[in-house]
């Protein structure tokens, strides 16, 4: 099976990042604007979280705060699960349904390389299990 880094390689390298003191409402519009799901918090070149929607209906709207006053900080899962280059895309998978998360950050040590999704990772494994249902299927017809 493939590894983060070949994701990674076809999906590329975009990062969006938010400040942790930014507002929410700031968040929001950029995750609108980028048609992500989910945004780094970065404190320069250091990850110190991740804020998603889930995190925004949870902890904002559900509970009554206000998008403009409430800080990122205040929100974000911190600290975020993350992986390697070198995880297997099926550990990632793992990682991500018993965690019940969307998003994981990719590092090289405190570098962040990229961000891959739960829909990476499954058009991954469904993609893989074509190949080898075909590789199959060429087998038995041969």
């Amino acid at each position: 099976m493939r590894q983060v880094k070949h994701l990674l390689e076809t999906k590329g390298h975009d990062i969006f990042a938010v400040a942790p003191e930014a507002p929410v409402l700031e968040a929001i519009k950029h995750m609108a604007e980028r048609r992500v799901g989910a945004l780094l918090v970065m404190r320069g070149e250091q990850l110190v979280g991740i804020v998603s929607e889930r995190d925004y209906a949870r902890k904002v709207i559900l509970q009554g705060r206000s998008s403009a006053q409430t800080a990122v900080s205040e929100i974000m899962s911190s600290p975020a699960l993350t992986v390697t280059p070198d995880t297997d895309v099926f550990d990632c998978m793992r990682l991500c349904t018993d965690s019940r998360i969307r998003h994981l950050p990719v590092l090289q040590g405190n570098r962040v390389l990229g961000v891959i999704s739960i829909g990476d990772l499954v058009k991954e494994v469904i993609s893989a299990q074509a190949e080898q249902i075909d590789q199959l299927q060429r087998y038995i017809t041969s």
